[in-house]
Order: C-alpha cells, then sequence, then structure tokens
C-alpha cells in the first residue's frame, strides 16, 4: 500500500516526509491491531482508512498553512481535539505539525489509552490525553486553546458550544462536519465569523468549516 499516493490529493505537493509517512504507518498498524478488540472504526480497510480518516485530517492540518492560521504562531499553539476517539484529526495535526503543543480530549477510557499508546509509539512530544469531558476541563483549567478541532461527535448541536468555549474569544475552531451541519454551526454561533466551507477531497458531503470569534 503506497500511503503517499493515497494522501496526495489531501496533502500540497510535495506531501509528507518519509519520517512522517513512517509516523502514519506505525498509526496505522496500531490502529488495525486495537480495532480488533474496541471498536475505534467502522472502516475495516487499510486504504479506506488512509484515505477518510488520515486523508481529512491532514487536509485540515494543510487548510491552517494556507489560509495563514498556523503560520502566524507555531510556537505558541496549543490545539484541542474535542471527542479525539481514534485520534483524527489530532495526531495527524500533530505529525503534520509537530511544534503546535496539544490536547486530546477523550471522555471514553479505552480509547484515552488507545491515544496514550499512539503518543508513546509515535513517539510525540508536547502532546497529552485528557481522559475526562471538556466541562471537566473548563471547570479545572482557566486555559483555553488556540484552535480547537472537532470532527464526526455525537449530538455536535450540544458539542459545538462548548467547543467555542474551549476555544475563548480569541480562539478558532476548525471543523470537518457534513455538509448539512454547515447551516446549524452557522446558527448555534451567530457571534462567529465563519470562512466559506471547503469540501473535503474525495467526498460528497464532507466540509471543513473553520471560524473564529467576531472582534
Amino acid at each position: 500500500m503506497d500511503i503517499a499516493s493515497l494522501l496526495a490529493p489531501f496533502l500540497p505537493s510535495p506531501g509528507l516526509s518519509p519520517a512522517q509517512l513512517e509516523q502514519v504507518q506505525t498509526y496505522l498498524d496500531l490502529l488495525l491491531r486495537w480495532n480488533q478488540k474496541i471498536n475505534l472504526t467502522s472502516v475495516r480497510k487499510p486504504e479506506d482508512i488512509v484515505t477518510r480518516h488520515f486523508g481529512e485530517s491532514f487536509f485540515l492540518a494543510a487548510s491552517l498553512w494556507q489560509t495563514g492560521v498556523a503560520a502566524t504562531n507555531v510556537l505558541g499553539t496549543h490545539f484541542i481535539d474535542l471527542g479525539s476517539g481514534a485520534g483524527f484529526p489530532g495526531v495527524p495535526l500533530k505529525i503534520y505539525e509537530p511544534e503546535f503543543h496539544g490536547t486530546l480530549m477523550e471522555s471514553q477510557n479505552k480509547k484515552a489509552t488507545f491515544l496514550k499508546e499512539v503518543i508513546r509509539a509515535l513517539k510525540l512530544t508536547e502532546i497529552d490525553v485528557f481522559n475526562g469531558r471538556a466541562e471537566q476541563w473548563l471547570e479545572g483549567s482557566p486555559t483555553r486553546a488556540n484552535l480547537v478541532t472537532l470532527r464526526a461527535v455525537e449530538r455536535f448541536e450540544q458539542v459545538l458550544p462548548v467547543a467555542a468555549e474551549l476555544s475563548g474569544p480569541k480562539g478558532r475552531l476548525a471543523l470537518l462536519i457534513g455538509s448539512a451541519q454547515v447551516e446549524t454551526a452557522h446558527t448555534l454561533l451567530p457571534s462567529f465569523k465563519w470562512e466559506a466551507p471547503c469540501p473535503v477531497p474525495q467526498s460528497h458531503s464532507r466540509m471543513l468549516l473553520m471560524g473564529h470569534p467576531r472582534q
């Protein structure tokens, strides 16, 4: 399986480095092995996991750079991947930009354990797992993230306002959602300035929607 070729539609040329591709392979192997025991993804074919999960996540990461969001303050960027699940898009975002500081927020114990194993296996630094709910984080920490990512979460209408609170008054949201959810996001967060939704390559209805509070 040629991971670089599978990811090519989602990334600007020249794509990932050999070291990054090796991290993706290690991550994929780990995901396939753990997925036999706990339900991390319903997608079973390795090629489909690469395009649907990794591809979409790297598309978000690359888009942050292309819009100038990530380039402005890389060393100071702390992101929260809310409802991280199997680690998408948070772990690929960290692979793409190692200088980012990250928190993978996941309330389910088994998935949180998997995420910790991914971090260890990929030798990632400046990234941790918060095994709890966002409300607990907000109660116990005054820290807000520069960037909050959200993908394929249940109860989108309830979670989105929480994501906005995690990002704070100067933070940014990056959502990987279905096209039908774009209008919902606009309705739920009318105080946000939203960019035009960007279609995810090789998808009929998946969108990347980015926005931030109006200043």
